[in-house]
């Protein structure tokens, strides 16, 4: 693989990872509190209020499990291709993730927001990189 193929490879794969652990850290309140300045949620339990509305179809009852789901989901799925690690499989997790963000938002809220949020873009990157030939390094 070129160099510049290897950039981009480690480019995608880590800016995909920190999107995923951003949207929890945000979540969790670690970039503020609900209401500050480009927070989110600011708290788990604005998180599964915006869930709720992105999966309407989904019992009320079944919300924190879904919540918490993709949650472990977005972390496990972030860390890995951060780390560098299983990433084909990593980022094959990351676009069916995405694409099911992509069909919420689409659902809850409205097709302008996913593509506001450039969610396409990212599963694009997660497609990509679940479908590249071999890894820096040659790895498969």
């Amino acid at each position: 693989m070129t160099s510049a193929r290897s950039v981009a490879f480690v480019f995608a794969r880590v800016a995909v990872g920190l999107g995923f652990l951003s949207a929890v850290a945000d979540r969790f309140g670690w970039w503020g509190p609900a209401g500050s300045t480009n927070v989110a949620w600011g708290n788990f339990a604005s998180f599964l209020q915006y869930t709720a509305k992105l999966n309407p179809f989904v019992p009320s009852a079944l919300m924190p499990a879904l919540g918490w789901g993709v949650t472990i989901a977005e972390i496990v799925v972030g860390v890995l291709l951060v780390a560098g690690v299983y990433v084909r499989a990593a980022a094959a997790a990351g676009f069916v993730l995405l694409c099911g963000f992509a069909v919420g938002m689409t659902v809850g809220t409205g097709v302008k927001t996913a593509l506001d949020a450039s969610v396409p873009a990212a599963a694009a990157a997660a497609l990509l990189l679940s479908l590249w030939p071999t890894e820096p390094g040659g790895r498969a």
